[in-house]
């Protein structure tokens, strides 16, 4: 037997049902028995929603109103009495098994999984497996539209059959529809058998990759604005009722192996990818998620892997792992196994451990932990910032990718020094320094494609093109020289600008929005050193330094730089050894230039050494110049390098929430002498006022 099923929700309708995350609002369902071609009651319901707001379309196509839909009863009730009356029906006609039948997938995939996983109760397993009529009409009759264009009214209309809606309720009239055009399929002429019907996975499951797989870019997407600490199975969940690949599910992590809020997601087949994309800033928790496109070859450089020790620890499937971070160093797998303990026992016992080294042997205070079920991992996570030893360990859910992520990609074989990029590189010369001063005449965007170039922007802002100062659109990069999704533009008056920010702001380019705010160069300059800019207004940063920038993956070596002043503030060649510089290709300048040349590209400061494990010691200690450095140093300066020798200290294990005034008030009553660094390098006024303010001292 079949369940002919339909549904709507209180938002879009047709193609687009679900991608607003809108709640079911109407169920209409009906037996049909294939073999004796009779059918059971057809059963209508209103489903009482949290949010009874309807949109115009919704109205105007099914004529319901928040007043009728008050009445109703909420969805986990409405499914009890669908099960209820589904199996009374089939005793009727003598049946006792059957299979839900749906317009399409959207009903099943897109509305009634992922609003029973965000409400937190179980569907029952008849909504795991259905036909979908579009794909069964489309074997059935070859010649007829394809299978993304069919809607129940064309396939009725290919039959003949009669298609005036406004005989019969909404709803009511699709079912009927439905079940004559299945038994359009069952007439002798045709005798279609529902053989393959569509599934979904139950849970998600976890497992290695390797990087010689074959992964096809139509079934990735990138997902951002994840919560740091979610997992794997809650990207799962976010995405429920679409069938995730086996170990399809790859955190990102930046160049601390921290997670970065995104993670790249491999779906079995295209057409779950398409439906993933549909989700785009559907929520998780209280954050809207972005959702796009991405590469099979982004999914093998995150979660691809070649190590056999991480190949055996992995082999074990349908683990739970977990992630230990900060153990001491000289930890070793009885002492791990002592602090978890016998209410969560490890799999495999010492099997179920793999420590993370670098490449020289020593170990990074981390490690990862198998647990063969979800009962010992909880039990694991409540000992999260215990102490063994005289150290609390930290403990978090994490994936099999993130295994082969930070083993492989970040400590088995990134070198630690000497391949890091240069931290900083020549000031911006004049006359291209970013303008200073309260003339709100420049424009940020924010949100930009990584792949976004100057030709982009300009055919972005259009006319106003014209309108832009020479030299004066400036691409914000990160540490790696790649585009931080910002970029600033100089106009050549306040009103320009103001023009530009109300035509464009959130005007699209490529697949994306970009938003436009108007500001200052003093505005600007503050963006650059951590303050935030929106419609509501600016907030300062907490320091004086240029703050993280996000982590990118589109390829874009080019040299990039900090504003005069923000430079003058910072000089790590005192500190750290000359390294690798990246080689800017050369490219012939426009007839009217609007950027900078290569080397005046705005640069967001990154940390300039590989970091240790939080709360560890570090294992790459203190860098010396070079003596030819400190030299050449001294001798343009004509002062000494440092006041006096031993005089800077390094913090290290800093709370990440520290700011200026909580390390003075570390060091109160000790002298610190900001005076003293004059001679370390050439400070213009201004940045010599930054120093030499005790509430704002930076810490180099």
């Amino acid at each position: 037997s079949l369940v002919v099923l339909f549904g709507a929700t209180a938002g879009a309708y047709g193609a687009k049902l679900g991608s607003d995350e809108r709640e079911l609002i109407l169920l209409v369902w009906q037996v049909v028995d294939l073999h004796s071609k009779k059918v059971g009651t057809l059963h209508k319901s209103l489903v009482k929603a949290d949010n009874l707001d309807l949109s115009d379309q919704c109205r105007e196509v099914s004529g319901l109103t928040p007043e009728g839909l008050g009445k109703a009863e909420p969805l986990d009730r409405v499914l009890q009495q669908f099960s209820q009356l589904v199996s009374s029906d089939l005793k009727v006609l003598g049946r006792s098994s059957y299979t839900l039948c749906s317009d399409g997938q959207l009903l099943i995939r897109q509305v009634l999984h992922p609003e029973t996983s965000k409400k937190n109760f179980l569907l029952s397993d008849c909504f795991y497996t259905f036909y979908d009529l579009r794909k069964e009409f489309h074997t059935c009759y070859p010649s007829s539209a394809a299978v993304k264009d069919q809607t129940i009214k064309t396939m009725a209309e290919y039959l003949g059959l009669a298609t005036d809606e406004a005989e019969e309720d909404f709803g009511v009239w699709q079912v009927k529809t439905m079940v004559a055009i299945i038994f359009s399929m069952l007439s002798e002429g045709c005798n279609h058998v529902f053989t393959e019907p569509e599934t979904v996975k139950y849970k998600y499951e976890t497992g290695p990759c390797s990087k010689s797989e074959t992964v096809d870019s139509e079934t990735v997407i990138r997902a951002r604005g994840l919560p740091w600490q979610s997992s794997d199975q809650d990207i799962a969940r976010f995405f429920k009722g679409l069938n995730i690949a086996k170990g399809g599910v790859a955190l990102c992590l930046n160049s601390q192996g921290r997670r970065n809020g995104e993670a790249l997601v491999r779906f079995v087949n295209s057409e779950q990818r398409d439906l993933a994309l549909e989700r785009h800033k559907h929520h998780m928790g209280s954050r809207y998620i972005e959702v796009y496109k991405a590469t099979g070859e982004e999914f093998l450089k995150i979660a691809g892997g070649t190590s056999n020790e991480v190949a055996q620890f992995l082999s074990k499937e349908n683990q739970v792992i977990i992630r230990m971070r900060g153990l001491p160093f000289t930890a070793t797998q009885e002492d791990v196994l002592g602090f978890l303990g016998p209410e969560c026992p490890v799999t495999g016992g010492k099997e179920g451990l793999l420590f993370v080294k670098y490449p020289d042997g020593r170990p990074t205070g981390d490690a990862f932990v198998l647990f063969s079920c979800e009962e010992y991992a909880q039990n694991a996570l409540k000992k999260h910032k215990e102490i063994l030893g005289k150290r609390y360990i930290e403990l978090f859910r994490s994936t099999a990718a993130e295994v082969q992520q930070v083993v492989l990609n970040r400590y088995m074989s990134t070198p630690l020094i000497p391949t890091l990029p240069t931290p900083i590189i020549p000031v911006i010369p004049p006359p291209y320094t970013i303008a200073t001063g309260s003339i709100r005449d420049c424009v940020r965007l924010r949100g930009l494609p990584y792949t976004a170039g100057i030709d982009d922007i300009l055919e972005f802002m259009g006319d106003a093109t014209g309108d832009i100062k020479p030299h004066g659109v400036h691409m914000v990069l990160n540490q790696q020289g790649r585009p931080s999704g910002d970029a600033f533009i100089q106009m050549k008056s306040a009103d320009k600008a103001f023009m530009v920010a109300q035509k464009c702001h959130k005007k699209m380019m490529k697949d994306r929005y970009v938003e436009v705010f108007q500001c200052s160069g003093e505005e600007m300059n503050f963006v650059l050193m951590g303050g935030t800019l929106n419609r509501s207004g600016l907030s300062p940063p907490p320091c004086k330094l240029p703050c993280l920038s996000p982590p990118a993956y589109a390829a874009f070596q080019t040299a990039a730089v900090i504003p005069a002043e923000a430079a003058a503030l910072y000089q790590p060649q005192a500190l750290l050894p000359t390294t690798r510089t990246p080689q800017a290709s050369a490219a012939a300048p426009p007839a009217v230039t609007y950027y900078p040349a290569q080397a005046a590209q705005l640069y967001m400061n990154y940390t300039a050494y590989y970091p240790s494990p939080p709360v560890s010691p570090t294992t790459v200690g203190y860098i010396a110049a070079p003596p030819g450095a400190v030299a050449a140093a001294a001798s343009a300066t004509h002062t000494p390098i440092l006041p006096q020798p031993g005089a800077l200290v390094r913090m290290q294990g800093l709370p990440y929430n520290t700011g200026m005034k909580e390390i003075l008030s570390f060091f109160q009553g000790y002298q610190y002498a900001p005076d003293d660094y004059n001679g370390l390098i050439q400070l213009s006024d201004q940045a010599r006022s930054v120093l030499q303010a005790p509430k704002e001292w930076v810490c180099l």
